[in-house]
């Protein structure tokens, strides 16, 4: 019998990332071979993304393009977050898929009748192969127990549930890589769960760094950005700060269920640019909010233009059924929110190019991620730009060059 074969895809966050690695590893202890051609596979899983409305749509188009592209005896699996939230809903409205599997449930099995129970798998601690790369994304925690008004992720995630930290350290010596990010939906409330202490997640940042060259933390909660976790981050030697912001309007972000506003994030940021010039920061913003009105979006505008974050992400608000903002008055029309976007947007790329450019001539630490590619600590994987550096540096390897240039988001640098 020939060896079977798969094609994975995964769509979404870095958390979806590692959960697909984790169903790399259990389909090759099940003796199956990964393929890049979905044509030729025997199994074709799709980890999905349920966030917005717009990764909804692209896990629902992705699926469809590779029914499609399957031969006729191939299974079609869809699982991941979509999976999760819509289950029967989702393959009552794809007949083109074979089965759709939640969270733990084996890709290789699907949802069975509650008479045939299905065989359950712990994602989280399951062992999952050497990377192949030189950095890897290591998910900490699951779920998430905060009630953000627009967020979903706790009705299909659950209440947060931390690794213990025997398991994460045991995997990233297995990983084999030089650089580790934490992720996890609320990274700096690590070990709350299991009654550790608050801050839990202090001691392990300094055992992963005591195993690889760079660890970098995502998703950070800002009333979570303690003088002890901030002295523990640049402690590593990666002065990178992703920080969950979502806005900076002090109503706005009460109507969030959020804390904070632009004021206590501005005293932060500087705080820790005061510590350490070499600071990079990270964040995301929903645009559109419920209730956003000129003068919160003016305010917005103000913090980006003025705080001068390396990178941003904006997000048009999409209305999550269940959530607290489900239910809100007061919506931005269309039109209104599009403009909004685009200055905002227009503005961020203003202000990362001149970043980008104020490093040129300067000297920088980069890890080759493969030929031709690197990253200073100020890129995270995936997500920021990068550093072209020359082909013939070795990938896995750290290099000291001069940045000689940049172009938009990138450096270029030998």
């Amino acid at each position: 019998m020939s060896e079977k074969r798969y094609h994975l895809v995964t769509l979404g966050c870095p958390k979806n990332q590692v959960d697909s690695d984790k169903l790399v590893g259990t389909l090759t202890a099940d003796g199956m071979t990964a393929t890049d051609s979905p044509g030729d596979a025997d199994l074709i899983v799709v980890n999905t993304c349920a966030f917005i409305e717009e990764a909804r749509q692209e896990s629902i188009d992705t699926v469809l393009a590779l029914a499609d592209e399957r031969r006729d005896e191939a299974r079609l699996v869809v699982t991941g977050c979509m999976a999760e939230r819509y289950g029967d809903e989702l393959a009552d409205t794809l007949p083109e898929v074979d089965s759709v599997a939640g969270f733990g449930v084996p890709v290789t099995l699907g949802r069975r009748p509650e008479a045939d129970p299905v065989p359950v798998l712990d994602l989280l601690n399951l062992p999952r192969p050497v990377s192949p790369r030189p950095w890897a994304y290591v998910k900490i925690a699951e779920g998430c127990d905060r009630s953000c008004g627009f967020c979903a992720i706790p009705t299909f995630r659950g209440p947060q549930r931390s690794r213990r930290i025997e398991s994460i350290l045991t995997e990233v010596d297995a990983l084999g890589v030089r650089e580790v990010v934490l992720v996890a939906q609320d990274l700096a409330s690590y070990g709350r769960d299991q009654g550790v202490g608050e801050r839990a997640v202090i001691p392990l940042v300094e055992a992963v760094a005591d195993r690889v060259d760079r660890v970098r933390l995502l998703y950070l909660y800002p009333s979570d950005l303690t003088n002890g976790l901030v002295d523990a981050v640049l402690a590593t030697g990666v002065p990178y700060f992703d920080l969950s912001l979502q806005h900076v309007s002090r109503s706005l972000l009460r109507n969030m269920r959020r804390w904070g506003d632009g004021g206590r994030f501005r005293e932060r940021i500087d705080h820790i640019r005061n510590l350490d010039a070499n600071a990079a920061f990270r964040s995301n913003f929903i645009v559109g909010y419920p209730g956003e009105t000129e003068e919160d979006h003016d305010e917005l505008l103000a913090f980006v233009g003025d705080v001068g974050l390396d990178w941003c992400g904006f997000f048009a608000f999409s209305e999550e059924a269940g959530t607290h903002a489900a239910g809100l008055p007061d919506r931005v029309a269309p039109d209104l929110l599009a403009e909004r976007m685009r200055e905002l947007g227009e503005l961020q790329d203003a202000i990362t190019a001149g970043r980008r450019d104020a490093l040129i001539d300067s000297e920088v630490i980069v890890l080759v991620d493969e030929p031709g590619v690197g990253r200073t600590h100020r890129e995270a994987p995936e997500i920021d730009g990068v550093v072209h550096v020359p082909r013939e540096l070795p990938v896995g390897e750290f290099a000291s060059l001069t940045v000689t240039g940049a172009i938009g988001p990138d450096l270029v640098a030998s």
